[in-house]
């Protein structure tokens, strides 16, 4: 027996389908045959979750600046670099062998300063080339002040200006003095008060064991010498 088909259902399910279509937005037919509703939801979900994965990471490499190197750090990757040279970590500044010697009105203001002191010249000049190579205009990172590099107490208490030149000197002078006659005139022990102060000295019975310190005396001698 043959099912007659009603027409009447056919159009009525037809027209269902079409508004179905409508609300799902489905405006257009997918090349190859019609889709059905479960795979235009699926589509339509994995499409929306694709766009909500793809938002954080596009945020990121925005706002991440390494991502994207900007102009100045183009820049200084192009640039050479440096070679750096020793540092005197007493003094922040540059090693000995690195630095000029002193100028003529510095080494007169140091052979004044040493006979005023009674210390030898030479080894005022040494610890002048050591602690500044004899730049004035010097400071360290911790304040020293200078040729002579003075601490602001320990130049009040010298009594003189550790920005002007000549006392600067004279109170560095005076300073290695002090030294000498605490440690009965051992140079050694005397320049290593001078950098790393006198408590340390007694503290260690001579050069603390300080890296720095160890290395500044060397300096100095070497100088000296």
């Amino acid at each position: 027996m043959i099912d007659v088909v009603n027409m009447a259902d056919i159009a009525h399910v037809q027209q269902r389908i079409k508004e179905l279509q409508k609300s799902f937005g489905q405006l257009q037919q997918v090349p190859g045959g019609a889709v059905g509703f479960d795979d235009i939801l699926q589509r339509t979900m994995k499409a929306q979750e694709a766009a909500q994965q793809a938002k954080p990471q596009n945020a990121a490499k925005a706002s991440d600046p390494s991502k994207t190197p900007t102009a100045a750090q183009v820049a200084d990757a192009t640039k050479p670099t440096k070679t750096m040279l020793p540092v005197n970590v007493g003094t922040g500044l540059k090693a000995v062998s690195d630095l000029p010697a002193a100028n003529g009105d510095l080494s007169s203001m140091v052979q004044a300063a040493a006979q005023r002191e009674n210390v030898d010249a030479r080894l005022v000049n040494a610890i002048a080339q050591a602690e500044s190579g004899g730049d004035q205009s010097a400071v360290s990172p911790v304040g020293a002040i200078g040729v002579m590099q003075l601490m602001p107490d320990t130049a009040a208490g010298l009594g003189v200006d550790p920005y002007d030149e000549q006392q600067n000197v004279e109170g560095g002078a005076k300073y290695l003095r002090e030294m000498l006659d605490t440690f009965g005139g051992d140079v050694r022990k005397a320049v290593a008060a001078y950098n790393a102060g006198p408590a340390a000295v007694k503290a260690y019975g001579g050069v603390p064991p300080y890296p720095e310190t160890q290395e500044y005396v060397d300096r100095v001698l070497d100088l000296y010498r």
